[in-house]
């Protein structure tokens, strides 16, 4: 009886393993990108050879650091995302396909509102850099803003930026283009604005990570979206997205003045090549604008 019984646990082994390497584990703890992160991992699985994962999203309350660590070690979770730079990409392994197509390396001013004047004046590149701009300490963006030429006004605390800018301690505070608007509604009181005019770009993937051996999971979320961006299903989910849709409203992008920056952290292997990976404000589809243009004549 004891030995079937050993029998019977061990067959079941592999069917348990199976099971457990088929379950992707994930932590979406006070993270506002989780939801269309999950989303769009979800949706490399099902075009992938193994549509059979299944997802398990925890809650725990994880710093980005303590993410990645656990990704890294295999322990606690599989999967994670990040704005990637060189540094990162050195620890986890990246899945090289930009989940906002660098929607998140656009970025917009926040402004005194009486200073609209002054960045109305700004024609060149050059004349952009004589402003002054705010950023936190240990911000990346700090970093790429520095090399390409700018005065950075920096600070350890992320909340007294508003007020900085708002006393003129710098001229303009660069945000992401989804980050601004709501940023503003949570602080009526102060004398801010979203400046009209301009656009600062750089290259900023926004990737999901896995650990640096785990070569089965890499590939076959590589495989599942090489698949779902051929098929128009990558596009449909990232264009589809009310969030996505929002900020391309409220930003109205493609009618700013648009300068470039060099990113130095970017690591060599970004598919920049590829201009299907990468959004762009001029060529949003005839759609998205039409469904864009209907909410502004509602409001």
């Amino acid at each position: 009886m004891i030995k079937i019984i050993i029998l019977s646990v061990i067959s079941l082994l592999p069917m348990q393993l199976a099971a457990a390497n088929n379950v992707i584990r994930v932590n979406d703890y006070s993270d506002p990108n989780a939801a269309y992160a999950i989303k769009m991992l979800k949706l490399a699985i099902a075009h992938s050879d193994n549509p059979d994962y299944r997802v398990e999203v925890s809650s725990e309350n994880y710093t980005q650091t303590r993410t990645n660590e656990e990704v890294r070690s295999k322990g606690l979770l599989d999967v994670c995302w990040a704005s990637s730079d060189s540094d990162i990409e050195s620890q986890l392994r990246p899945i090289r396909i930009p989940l906002f197509k660098g929607l998140l390396g656009y970025r917009i001013f926040i402004i005194n509102k009486n200073d609209q004047a002054k960045f109305d004046k700004v024609q060149t590149l050059a004349d952009l850099k004589k402003l002054t701009v705010g950023q936190g300490r240990t911000w990346a963006d700090g970093r790429i803003l520095e090399a390409n030429g700018f005065t950075v006004i920096k600070t350890n605390k992320y909340p007294s930026l508003f007020h900085m800018v708002e006393g003129g301690r710098f001229d303009g505070f660069p945000r992401g283009v989804h980050e601004p608007f709501g940023e503003l509604e949570s602080r009526p009181e102060l004398e801010l604005a979203v400046e009209k005019k301009l656009l600062l770009y750089y290259r900023m993937p926004f990737y999901l990570f896995v650990a640096p051996d785990n070569q089965t999971l890499a590939k076959d979320l590589e495989v599942g979206f090489e698949r779902a961006i051929a098929n128009g299903e990558f596009d449909k989910v990232f264009y589809g997205d009310k969030a996505i849709q929002d900020v391309m409203q409220k930003a109205n992008m493609q009618n700013r003045t648009l300068f470039k920056l060099d990113n130095p952290l970017l690591s060599k292997e970004t598919p920049t090549d590829r201009p299907e990976l990468w959004f762009d404000p001029q060529a949003i589809p005839d759609d998205v604008v039409q469904a864009m243009n209907s909410v502004s004549a509602i409001e």
